[in-house]
């Protein structure tokens, strides 16, 4: 047989198809920073504010993007994957995104309820029956009584089922229970994880609180019995296939171990190695490339290039207000600001209207975040790695929220 070579011509012309092929594929197309009133200047003092974080060895590297369905207007990104890494930070670097999660399975949840296989009025415990029995805990005799209200999928999607995490019950009866009986190291499957929490007692009485928690986890394990299928396949038939986002994975392939990004402090968990639990409420890896098409998704009332993931009225609930005047908000992270709904934390646009538009996203306890923001049509997304380290960093996501703002504004 005669192997043949294309000339260098061809060979030329084969790459810059290739290449255009990749570029149309991305989802990520560059436009004018001037579209979301950026100045170069604005960009240089944000770029200068990231690059100190780096500098001052918070961080190894970090990547800040906003966009919009016309294009992407800033898009920078410095240092690298990793303290011990020359890889360069991009949009094709790998994050845990951790609680930027929950969002993902929210929006499965509610295409789940369109597809009239769950309600969010349904009982937790008509699918998982530990949850069919809750009893309350008094934290200061440690005495239980039993639940007046029952616990729903709504309230898993709230965090108002009474549901908390050891880390933030540290020091208290039910803290120490959970600690002794949820397992936390990835060896038991969701399922499981919702059988431990729902032999436990609830801190309040569901709906009557907010309070962070493990309430997406089980949301994450009613979704696999509702539909019969486990939660990555879920969201692979349900988001990740239909939006192209093929880089987002509950654990990473050995493969594609060197695109990475790892912290400079601490050590986070090795996601390529595959567990038994599929976390609902933090267990995601991303790009940002990835994570734009679920963040652009969201802007355009629930389609991303013809594939529509929920019906507009769909998000249009999701969004509503659930923490109303009879919902206590002494655990709520940000006291009297903001709201929360199906699915998204909500902040709104102007802090001196508080009642005027919001945005919606959440963020990661990794250091990421995204948010979207209709009324000013745009989203954002944040990425870094952080595990501990010294206090005061020059930049983080609450100060790329905040420089975006000003930037826009």
């Amino acid at each position: 047989m005669k192997l043949t070579f294309p000339t260098t011509a061809a060979a030329a012309l084969l790459l810059a198809s290739s290449l255009a092929a990749m570029a149309d594929d991305s989802s990520i197309s560059r436009i004018e920073p001037s579209t979301f009133g950026i100045e170069p200047s604005e960009i240089a003092s944000i770029r200068s504010q990231m690059q100190a974080a780096v500098d001052g060895n918070h961080i190894a590297g970090a990547l800040l993007l906003v966009g919009n369905n016309d294009g992407v207007g800033l898009l920078e990104t410095v240092g690298t994957q990793g303290p011990d890494d020359t890889t360069p930070v991009d949009e094709q670097s790998i994050f845990r995104i951790y609680s930027m999660t929950k969002p993902i399975v929210s929006v499965a949840a509610m295409s789940m309820v369109e597809d009239g296989l769950l309600s969010i009025d349904d009982p937790v415990g008509k699918y998982i029956p530990a949850f069919s029995s809750l009893e309350i805990i008094d934290q200061e005799t440690g005495d239980t009584r039993p639940a007046q209200n029952e616990m729903t999928v709504a309230h898993l999607l709230t965090h108002k089922s009474g549901l908390v995490q050891s880390i933030f019950a540290m020091g208290t009866t039910l803290g120490g229970m959970y600690e002794a009986n949820v397992p936390t190291d990835g060896s038991a499957t969701a399922r499981e994880v919702a059988d431990s929490l729902g032999n436990l007692p609830l801190l309040f009485e569901p709906g009557t609180a907010w309070h962070y928690g493990h309430s997406t986890d089980v949301l994450g394990a009613v979704l696999e019995v509702a539909a019969g299928q486990t939660l990555d396949v879920i969201l692979d038939e349900r988001i990740f296939a239909p939006l192209g986002m093929d880089e987002t994975t509950f654990y990473v392939p050995a493969s594609k171990a060197s695109r990475i990004a790892e912290p400079v402090h601490g050590a986070m968990a090795d996601n390529t190695v595959v567990r038994p639990m599929l976390s609902g409420g933090g267990g995601l890896n991303s790009t940002t490339e990835d994570y734009v098409r679920f963040a652009q998704m969201l802007l355009n009332d629930g389609e991303y290039n013809g594939a529509r993931i929920l019906e507009q009225e769909t998000l249009a609930l999701m969004r509503e207000e659930r923490i109303t005047d009879d919902v206590s908000r002494e655990y709520f992270f940000y006291g009297d600001r903001g709201g929360w709904s199906l699915g998204f934390h909500l902040q709104p646009v102007d802090a001196s209207d508080p009642d005027g538009p919001s945005n919606f996203g959440w963020r990661g306890i990794g250091g990421t975040l995204f948010l979207v923001d209709p009324a000013n049509d745009f989203f954002m997304i944040y990425m870094e790695q952080k595990r501990g380290g010294p206090r005061g960093a020059p930049f983080d996501n609450n100060v790329a929220q905040r420089v975006v703002y000003e930037a826009i504004d």
